[in-house]
């Protein structure tokens, strides 16, 4: 059966790597129409990405500069980007970005969020088999943030 897809994603490097190392890589295609990124996160990725994914560089040079000058390169683009992509929601795990999206007014959420997300529109059937994984991994996140995926998801 075919689940209903939501947005367009513009996906930060830390998406992807997390993504990569619990096997899910797919999740993004599966959950979203088109999935976005920049050559700048592709360089940061340093794997080929699926071929599904739009690697599209940044136009408006100046916003990358002046976000460059608090964000490191993949972050930077990545929030460049989502001023040129409509109706995107980009995914950003790294809590100095996720402020600067805030500050801009720009839709964001984060790789939990995906999964919560994923969950809900019945792409998956649970979120917890996932975070587990993640768990296993060297990603840095707070319990509250586990909590809170499995209470969005309905699942605590």
């Amino acid at each position: 059966m075919m689940h209903p897809r939501h947005k367009v994603v513009i996906a930060d490097t830390s998406c992807f790597i997390l993504l990569m190392k619990i096997g899910e890589i797919e999740l993004l295609q599966r959950s979203y129409s088109a999935v976005y990124t920049t050559p700048e996160v592709a360089r940061e990725f340093l794997r080929d990405f699926p071929d599904w994914v739009i690697i599209q560089p940044v136009s408006d040079m100046l916003r990358f500069s002046s976000l460059e000058m608090e964000l490191d390169k993949g972050e930077a683009s990545a929030i460049a980007l989502s001023y040129e992509v409509k109706d995107a929601v980009l995914v950003l795990d790294d809590l100095r970005a996720r402020k600067v999206a805030a500050r801009l007014n720009i839709n964001f959420t984060g790789t939990f969020g995906v999964i919560a997300k994923a969950k809900k529109n019945g792409v998956i059937s649970s979120v917890k088999p996932l975070l587990e994984k993640i768990r296993k991994t060297n990603f840095r996140f707070s319990e509250s943030v586990f909590t809170q995926t499995l209470i969005e998801a309905g699942e605590l």
